[in-house]
């Protein structure tokens, strides 16, 4: 069995019983106890779970918790490398493209400099250096105002009246969470109404996330699964979460992303 299915079979025991034992999984699944104890040490790494003596317990996923940009860069670089990849095929010359603040748009931006004649509108300070550093004729840069986040963007009042004043073809939004009942969900309740914004200033709204935001519930709202025209995910998305994707997003694109082999396969 691949180490996603077998962690996904883990995360569903977990999120209903609330907490498993090694010794249960490992009858549960026919595998090592040692094998069992490296699946959950990938997935407390992840935030998925919280290890405890002899096994691992649910974690309370509704979060107020913000964690600045430098801590969100060095997790699941892999996986937001392909999304930025794939995601970048879908911006097109002459295009108006708004990026949210985060580290897979951050990552994004880096893969647009080839795109001629675009114009880009950020609340993220990070994504606005990575522009501006090109030196680029032909790229027109329009970076809101408001109050610095954590993560380096910038939100409230002055960004969402900034937003509202324009009409962009597409959003490239980054989230803390998704989540079946709860939607789109950040910790900050200003982000939350930034990107609100955002959504309805553009035509389409893409959502560049890896597997780890599934199940992941913020504080606050940005929007219902059903607002999203084009999620761009991992392959490493669990299977069940991939089902209500499907039915429930415009178009759900899962790239495949570089993993360990010996950590894959047992």
């Amino acid at each position: 069995m691949l180490a996603a299915m077998r962690q996904s079979r883990i995360l569903d025991e977990v999120r209903r019983t609330g907490g498993v034992r090694v010794s249960s999984l490992t009858q549960l699944l026919q595998v090592s106890d040692m094998t069992i104890r490296r699946d959950l040490e990938v997935m407390a790494k992840k935030g998925l779970i919280a290890k405890v003596h002899g096994g691992a317990t649910a974690i309370d996923t509704a979060s107020a918790l913000e964690l600045d940009f430098e801590e969100k860069i060095a997790r699941e670089t892999a996986e937001k490398q392909a999304i930025a990849v794939r995601a970048a095929e879908l911006v097109h010359p002459g295009m108006a493209v708004a990026l949210t603040a985060g580290t897979t748009t951050w990552t994004l931006a880096t893969h647009l400099a080839e795109i001629a004649n675009l114009t880009i509108v950020t609340n993220s300070l990070k994504v606005a250096e990575v522009m501006h550093a090109g030196g680029r004729d032909d790229l027109t840069l329009v970076l809101t105002g408001g109050i610095r986040t954590p993560s380096d963007g910038l939100v409230g009042p002055v960004a969402v009246q900034a937003i509202r004043s324009l009409n962009v073809d597409m959003v490239i939004m980054g989230v803390h969470g998704i989540d079946e009942r709860a939607g789109l969900t950040t910790p900050n309740l200003l982000e939350a109404e930034t990107n609100r914004a955002f959504v309805d200033s553009a035509r389409r709204l893409v959502v560049i996330a890896d597997n780890t935001k599934w199940g992941v519930v913020g504080l606050s709202q940005i929007a219902p699964l059903e607002s999203v025209t084009t999620l761009v995910t991992d392959d490493h998305l669990e299977p069940r979460a991939a089902a209500i994707l499907a039915e429930r997003v415009g178009e759900v694109i899962c790239v495949e992303s570089q993993h360990d082999d010996e950590a894959d396969i047992q």
